[in-house]
């Protein structure tokens, strides 16, 4: 006979229509051991139900001497429980006890198994014994640890033996089964029993109540836990309230639709049970009797409390604490540590210390997790002192820290890098056994921050000479590694020996490590990594795929993103809105619009619905590429799946409309930005001057900048757009004023500004400025780039620098020689006059041992430029000397020394070189020659001509340009000495 036909319910009471899990059965007659279905029967008295039931009458016969005294049941049942934890043949040790043993003893026997399966053999063994009277206690004791242990099948088959034993079942019971069902997650069976219970004319006594409450907490359903307390003071339980969706419920509370698992289903099968259904005078009054008395339990207390503390409703969980108080009920610190919490998680940190206070009024004792929930407290508050306050009042008050303790003060003082502190706090755990490794990852962090990665590597190597850390820690660590850049370091601590196969590397490890290798910008090892995981048959999960798709997206590697996603797909995964948000906006920037449109396609068929992110990049991709009506198109497709427009999406628009030259479009967009709340953000009024100044609108561009110049909002961006604006229309004054605006106003901080001021002084010819900025830019040791590079060699050109000089520059940078930028510096000085500044430069690589002519070529001219022309020659000798060959460059500025010197014979040998063709013919020497004789006062006959068109209108320029530098020679040089950074 089955448990259904033991323990009738009513199959339509079970079942409702929010739940899939319960179905109809036919209702069986009842055993000839139970009184048939009545009101009587199924509706005795409530009181009957609730604690002051009288326990079910058993008998032992043939074990039980009620003579014996408590102490010789003690000495039986340990010695049984010595016998089996030495024995692992149960049956063979408990028959060699021929003495009597008592249910109590029993009842010990079963408590003190080490595991489920010994729990069953042993139960099994008295069950077996003649004359054993089947009890309820003992069912009891096996039906918690079969639950706590998740053996469903094994507590089916032990709840329908009690019933053919006869057995009825307690408030106990219930209550057992449902703290079991809900601490396995399993809350909606859990409820089911309720129903069970209430079927079989059993009223939750405060125990069961209690746990039920807890349930209900656990699963975040505050509401539906308060009702049930409510309902339970009134007298009654609401069995429709205990209904929850057909869904399974997640221990957080949410819900999902997950197929039923097998431990479900051999729940669910308990729960079939047939009978009759009771007539409506027997519901009527098992609903009218009389209210249960108030709680009595300080566990009850606590658990209301902690149940309205964790739903937020402060107030309810204060009345509950000062009722408890009127009622009489012990205050015990578990009440008290729960109180603390509730009341300081929620900012109220002074009431929760003066908790303390009220509890050396009740006369309670502060426990370890009394202190360590207010160090807690004041830890995630930033209050370091307070949180090292209670952590040494804990050995104050004759206590010892716990591993809560350590974590929690130790997250906080890591935070705050005090590392002596913490170096100390280590010690202590080491002297209380205490493991460190759930701190691991915050210690590791901190000896990162101070940059101290011996000491982190040495934690590491001596924790793991003792126990391997579990994956979780070691991915935080890795985690912290690779966030940092500390690639090596990430790579040692994953590819570390493992020394028992279950510490084998998990996903979460592979995940972290390939997230470093993204950062580090190693797709390829990042692929290659995912890639050995799948070997070593490791399943990725939809965070792999999910990371490492967007990973992909963002270096533009499109194509193998776009694999991973048909790949992820084929694995049964989804692929979430954040990666096809990054696949698309891949596609969007390299311009293969067609594959964006592809993959918006392909996320619509696969139900995921495109947020703001995706249309934005639609939208901007068609502006870029001058598609006003694909980003029309879009905007239209956004708008009606219910977003509203913002400032970047109306920004590409207003591109777009620029580029069709639309200004009507731009001003109605306008318009829009300045209807929105809040108003329009720097980016958008900076998208609007590029607009108008992309149309050639300047009153509106400059409209537009002056007002935000007025509202203290215009950034460098700002200044640089009309900078050009101005520049690209000729009107150079207004572009250099506000050039000298923007070195006012003190945005001249990165060097894309740095680069786009000098390009305007450049283009004005206002090079000394140019050179004052690059002054700058080095004192404030911004780092050029190549931009700034082509700004250099634009002026050089334009200052007439030979070209085969700048040539030879530009090559070093080609070359990688390391004395590149210190000798484009250096020349760039030298040609503006400022030749303490160029002297500076110089000296940084000229004392080397040089093997290029054209750190000597930069050399000789700068110390010429300069007026020491003997330390020019003395580095041509050093050249020599050196037997690195002189070139063209060498030649030019060497004859320019001559010519300073007056020193015509040797202009006059590097002229024969050239008349007779024993060095290249060169532009540039033949007027470096020119300009030498002119120095010297000599006129002479060159000899022949060069076949330039431009040669004599160069000639001039050349010689105004020697005439306008020289003038820095004197003036300058007091302004920009070595000492003036």
């Amino acid at each position: 006979m089955s448990c259904a036909d033991k323990f009738p319910v009513s199959s339509s009471s079970l079942s409702s229509s929010s739940s899939k899990f319960v179905t109809n059965t036919k209702t069986k007659p009842l055993s000839s051991h139970f009184p048939p279905l009545n009101p009587r029967w199924v509706c005795p008295p409530i009181t009957c139900f609730r604690s002051k039931t009288p326990p079910l009458q058993t008998k032992v016969a043939s074990f039980t001497n009620h003579k014996k005294k408590s102490k010789s049941y003690d000495n039986v049942s340990t010695s049984i429980l010595k016998s089996l934890e030495l024995s692992n043949d149960v049956e063979d040790t408990l028959d060699s006890f021929d003495g009597n043993i008592s249910p109590r003893e029993i009842t010990v026997i079963l408590q003190k198994q080490r595991n489920w399966e010994s729990v069953v053999r042993v139960f099994k063994w008295f069950k077996s014994q003649q004359g054993y009277v089947h009890n309820v206690i003992h069912y009891n004791v096996v039906l918690r640890i079969l639950g706590r242990a998740q053996q469903w099948d094994q507590l089916r088959l032990c709840w329908i033996e009690m019933a053919n034993n006869h057995v009825l079942p307690q408030n106990n019971t219930y209550s057992i089964l449902v703290d079991c069902y809900g601490k396995a997650g399993l809350a909606k069976e859990a409820l089911l029993w309720i129903k069970h219970m209430r079927m079989r004319g059993f009223f939750p006594d405060e125990v069961t109540m209690s746990t039920v409450i807890k349930v209900l907490k656990d699963v975040r359903e505050f509401d539906r836990a308060d009702r049930f307390y409510k309902n339970w003071r009134g007298g009654k339980v609401d069995l429709d309230d205990l209904d929850f969706d057909p869904l399974t419920l997640n221990t957080n509370g949410s819900r999902s639709s997950v197929p039923l698992s097998f431990k479900q289903f051999i729940s669910t099968e308990l729960f079939k049970t047939g009978g009759g259904i009771r007539d409506s005078d027997a519901k009527s009054s098992l609903d009218m009797e009389s209210a249960p008395p108030k709680p009595r339990l300080s566990t009850t207390y606590n658990t209301l409390i902690d149940m309205y503390g964790k739903a937020g409703r402060l107030k309810d969980a204060a009345d509950v604490f000062a009722d408890m108080m009127k009622s009489g009920v012990a205050l015990d610190t578990c009440t008290f540590n729960t109180m603390v919490f509730i009341t300081g998680s929620r900012g109220n940190l002074v009431e929760a210390e003066s908790l303390l206070v009220k509890m050396e009024e009740k006369a309670v004792s502060p426990n370890t997790r009394t202190y360590n929930v207010l160090l807690s407290l004041y830890a995630g508050a930033g209050n370091v002192d307070a949180a090292l306050s209670y952590y040494r009042r804990i050995r104050e008050a004759g206590l010892f820290p716990d591993a809560v303790t350590y974590r929690a003060l130790l997250g906080v003082i890591c935070a705050e890098n005090m590392v002596q502190a913490v170096e100390s706090v280590i010690d202590d755990m080491e002297k209380s056994s205490v493991s460190v490794e759930h701190s691991l990852p915050a210690i590791v962090k901190m000896y990162i921050r101070e940059g101290d990665l011996d000491k982190a590597n040495d934690l590491l190597q001596k924790f793991q000479m003792t126990r391997e850390p579990s994956s979780v820690i070691c991915a935080a660590i890795i985690d912290a590694f690779g966030e940092s850049g500390f690639l090596a370091e990430a790579e040692t601590m994953f590819y570390r020996p493992r020394h028992m196969a279950r510490q084998a590397r998990d996903i979460l490890e592979f995940n972290v490590m390939i997230k470093a290798y993204g950062k580090a910008k190693l797709y390829d090892k990042a692929v290659f990594l995912f890639e050995e995981m799948k070997n070593q048959g490791i399943c990725s999960t939809d965070a792999t795929y999910n990371s490492l798709i967007q990973m992909l997206s963002g270096a533009d590697l499109v194509d193998q993103a776009r694999d991973l996603i048909i790949e992820m797909q084929e694995m049964g995964f989804k692929p979430g809105c954040q990666t096809f948000s990054a696949v698309i906006g891949s596609y969007t920037r390299l311009g293969q619009l067609s594959d964006a449109v592809d993959v918006y396609e392909e996320m619509l068929k696969t139900s995921v619905k495109p947020n703001v992110v995706v249309y934005g990049s639609l939208i901007n991709g068609f502006a870029e590429h001058g598609s006003l009506d694909e980003a029309l198109h879009y905007f239209d497709l956004m708008k009606e799946s219910g977003f509203s427009a913002n400032l970047i999406v109306l920004s590409a628009l207003l591109k777009s409309y620029g580029k069709a030259g639309d200004l009507e479009g731009v001003k109605s967009i306008y318009e829009q930005m300045q209807n929105m709340e809040g108003g329009l953000d720097i980016v958008a009024c900076n998208s609007m001057i590029t607009t108008f100044a992309t149309l050639g609108v300047v009153s509106e561009a400059r409209h537009i900048f002056e007002n935000l110049k007025k509202a203290g909002r215009a950034n460098s961006v700002s200044y640089e757009i009309m900078m050009y604006l101005y520049k690209d229309i000729g009107l150079f004054e207004e572009a250099i004023k506000i050039a000298e605006e923007m070195k006012m106003s003190g945005l001249l901080r990165e060097c894309y500004s740095y680069n786009k001021v000098m390009t305007c002084y450049s283009v004005n010819r206002q090079f000394h400025e140019c050179g004052k900025l690059l002054c700058e830019m080095v004192s404030k040791k911004v780092l050029p780039n190549a931009e700034t590079l082509f700004v250099l060699f634009s002026i050089l050109k334009k200052g007439l620098f030979p070209i085969e000089a700048v040539e030879q520059l530009e090559s070093c940078f080609e070359e990688g020689k390391p004395f590149a930028l210190q000798a484009t510096y250096a020349s760039l000085y030298s040609l503006l006059g400022m030749h303490a500044l160029a002297l500076e430069f110089l000296q940084t690589f000229i004392e080397s041992e040089l093997e290029s002519a054209a750190a000597y070529n930069v050399a000789i001219y700068v110390y010429a430029s300069a007026g020491d022309v003997v330390k020019a020659l003395n580095i041509h000798m050093k050249m020599r000397d050196k037997h690195v060959e002189p070139d063209i460059v060498t030649q030019i500025f060497l004859v320019g020394c001559y010519g300073k010197a007056r020193m015509v014979e040797g202009v006059k040998k590097i002229h024969s070189l050239l008349e007779y063709g024993e060095v290249e013919r060169s532009e540039s020497l033949f007027k470096a020659i020119k300009y030498a004789y002119k120095l010297c006062n000599r006129r002479v006959d060159m000899g022949f001509t060069l076949d330039s068109e431009e040669y004599s209108e160069a000639e001039s320029e050349y010689s105004e340009a020697e005439s306008e530098y020289s003038e820095y020679d004197n003036g300058s040089e007091t302004e920009y000495d070595s000492n003036s950074d």
